[in-house]
């Protein structure tokens, strides 16, 4: 819930600068788009209209298809899983949309555009949707991947929407702090969203060690593992239990301790010898 809050409030602070400025560009946000304007050799403009495509369109919910399939162990929870994270991305869109019509902030001079774009600047559509795309694909490795697979993915899909969110800098069709805005709003979409879920749903054991994960024992392995009771009572000792005693005898014990059955008994001494005859 914290996380949540922190990312509202810089989402809210940032907004609020936006909006008290009327749109006009924040201070770093000049400086960074005459950077890009002045950095544009073909190479570069067309890998970076190939990497801001990726950040709309099917790309991102054919992503978060995927991620809910992940999440789940059974075909109903994965398809459970797939329609919720849907949900999640489909909401923070409208809340995103919403407040793009809200600020209505204009975007750089279409002059200085390299890639198509339409509608307002603040938030960035495209940082948020790849953003909401990279965080729920992480919420669902970390519960049921590897943990080293976990954290390459989560690597991976953060860089991903990293990059997206510069491209759109970069091409001159956003400001910084339309990204940044973008960043925000996801941050604190998926923070609310986590902390919603960790509320109303019951806990579930997560990551590597998880049900389902590998390396990990079933019951029926756990229970064909497991040492053999202890009898329970108290001991009794090894002559009652039918065992012969431990350690040596007393005179005592020998005293009173039958012969053992196969122990050869005592020989009558010989018969003295007949005298001879006279």
């Amino acid at each position: 819930m914290l996380l949540a809050v922190v990312c509202v409030l810089l989402f809210a602070g940032l907004a609020t600068a936006v909006g008290l400025r009327h749109g006009a560009p924040l201070p770093a946000d000049p400086s960074a788009h005459a950077w890009g304007l002045a950095h544009r050799p073909p190479e570069a403009v067309a890998l970076a209209r190939g990497i801001t495509a990726t950040g709309t369109g099917p790309w991102p919910y054919a992503l978060v298809v995927v991620a809910g399939f992940i999440a789940g162990r059974t075909t109903r929870e994965r398809l459970r899983n797939a329609v919720v994270l849907l949900i999640v991305l489909v909401a923070g869109e409208l809340v995103r949309t919403g407040l793009m019509e809200l600020f209505a902030r204009a975007r750089p001079a279409p002059a200085d555009w390299a890639t198509h774009a339409s509608g307002f600047a603040f938030p960035s559509g495209h940082a948020t949707t790849s953003a909401l795309a990279a965080g729920l694909l992480c919420w669902a490795m970390t519960r049921r991947a590897r943990v080293d697979l976990a954290h390459t993915t989560c690597t991976l899909a953060v860089c991903w929407a990293v990059a997206v969110g510069l491209t759109r800098v970069y091409l001159g069709v956003h400001w910084a702090s339309d990204v940044l805005g973008g960043w925000l709003l996801a941050a604190a979409w998926l923070s609310l969203w986590w902390w919603g879920w960790a509320r109303w749903l019951p806990a579930e054991p997560m990551g590597h060690g998880g049900p389902g994960a590998p390396g990990t024992d079933t019951a029926p392995d756990a229970l064909a593992a497991s040492p053999p009771p202890k009898a329970s009572g108290p001991r009794l000792p090894a002559d009652a239990r039918g065992l012969p005693p431990s350690g040596p005898l007393s005179p005592a014990d020998t005293a009173h301790s039958p012969p053992p059955e196969d122990a050869p008994g005592p020989h009558p001494p010989p018969d003295a010898p007949e005298p001879p005859p006279s």
